[in-house]
């Protein structure tokens, strides 16, 4: 089963991305902020980091870029209401989609699927 880590720090928010993504038939471990996903990444195998961009503590492109060494094969995509944020130079992560709030639950869906779709394409997982 495809493993997602989620970090979002609203609450409402994370839990109702981590039940979608759940009824979509992905197991989603989902925290509060960038430093309880670190700890995570270290002693477990996740598949994709969902990350909010805009977040206390570490936002999730510096979370992306530490999960990178990490995890180099772990592809990425961010979730923000703040897109521009995502475009500032010298701060990005590999392979990463950005997907701008708001935005409808099936439409996060077909990106995550379209992200595994892909590598299955490519043989890679």
């Amino acid at each position: 089963m495809t493993r997602i880590l989620l970090a979002e720090d609203d609450e409402s928010m994370r839990v109702y991305l981590a039940r979608s993504l759940e009824r979509s038939g992905y197991r989603v471990t989902a925290v509060d902020r960038g430093t309880a996903a670190l700890p995570l990444l270290e002693a477990e195998h996740f598949d994709l980091l969902l990350t909010d961009i805009v977040m206390p503590e570490m936002d999730g492109i510096e979370l992306a870029q530490k999960a990178a060494g990490l995890a180099p094969d772990m592809r990425v995509m961010f979730i923000t209401g703040f897109a521009a944020v995502a475009l500032k130079a010298g701060r990005s992560a590999p392979s990463a989609k950005v997907l701008s709030k708001p935005f409808h639950l099936r439409d996060l869906v077909l990106e995550v699927d379209r992200i595994f779709q892909t590598e299955d394409q490519h043989g890679r997982l």
